[in-house]
């Protein structure tokens, strides 16, 4: 990139422009372009693009079904997805060099899940199922993101409607709405919030072979609304996961919200059982200020904690 070519953009009044960035593990784009983008003040740049899909394997290759995968292949995807935490932290590692007033933005524009396609399908058009599996890589970017928000300051899963890790799947005339879906509206409350920090201790590793992740996922924000809202991931799908959350700075009086959970892995939604994956509510107990949450297993829980 150069000034030449940014001389012929033409980009109406408002607009944010976002230089291509690079992908996986590779920071030069990074570097470079955080280099030479005089700290976001060239053309008005708002920040630099990065692109990150998660397979079952590191190289993308091979046969990986949407559905029907065993554990090794829930583990490995999960751990592929925290991948993710990695990336940015290297590539804002760049940005903090060039641009330590983080005027530039990390603007994850691509991410999501990438399998074969479905059976009797056009490969071109990208068709995979999408499952309880899905909306857990969902929620690990998200609290991925959450814990970067001084630099992410925008992210955006590669497709939403029948394509890769879509968020609606059609069937003729019907619309079926997927875990990732659900994923995103428990999520809601913390678009435009405030991110807070999290600590967790004593976190439990999740192992399957000589695959290992750790066992909960946690980000947590102030909403608009001016409620805490707290998001805990268990990534073991056999056992519960029994959590103790000391909320300071904060009175917390109630604690209610919402699980996403299911009985098997692969569990997905379709035309004849259109909420076999979809939340549900979920309480979580108050004792001497401390939030009581047990975690069924392969779960999302996204709580409100009031006053």
């Amino acid at each position: 990139m150069n000034k030449q070519y940014t001389s012929f953009l033409h980009a109406p009044g408002g607009t944010q422009v976002i230089a291509a960035g690079g992908h996986d593990g590779d920071t030069s784009w990074t570097d470079y372009l955080s280099g030479h983008l005089g700290g976001g003040d060239w053309f008005g740049a708002a920040g630099i693009s990065f692109h990150y899909y998660t397979s079952p394997a590191a190289d993308h290759q091979g046969k990986h079904p949407a559905t029907g995968f065993g554990e090794a292949e829930w583990i490995s995807a999960l751990q592929q997805t925290e991948r993710m935490d990695g990336f940015i932290a290297a590539n804002t590692a760049k940005m903090d060099q060039h641009d330590p007033n983080k005027k530039l933005g990390f603007m994850v524009d691509e991410w999501g899940t990438w399998y074969d396609t479905e059976p009797s399908t056009n490969g071109s058009f990208l068709l995979q199922q999408n499952s309880l599996r899905d909306a857990v890589v969902a929620a690990l970017n998200f609290n991925i993101f959450h814990a970067h928000a001084d630099r992410v300051r925008m992210a955006n899963i590669a497709q939403m409607v029948n394509v890769l890790q879509a968020m609606i799947l059609t069937d003729h005339d019907t619309a079926i709405l997927t875990p990732t879906y659900y994923a995103f509206k428990m999520y809601v409350p913390f678009q435009d919030a405030t991110a807070l920090p999290v600590r967790v201790e004593g976190n439990r590793s999740y192992s399957v072979g000589g695959a290992a992740i750790a066992t909960l996922s946690a980000s947590a924000a102030r909403a608009k609304d001016g409620k805490l809202y707290l998001a805990l991931v268990n990534t073991n799908p056999h056992a519960m996961l029994d959590v103790v959350v000391a909320v300071t700075g904060a009175k917390a009086g109630s604690a209610e919200g919402s699980v996403l959970t299911a009985a098997a892995m692969d569990a997905h939604n379709t035309a004849a059982d259109p909420r076999a994956v979809a939340p549900a509510p979920f309480h979580a107990t108050l004792d001497d200020g401390a939030l009581h949450a047990t975690l069924p297993a392969k779960s999302i829980v996204v709580l409100a904690i009031g006053r």
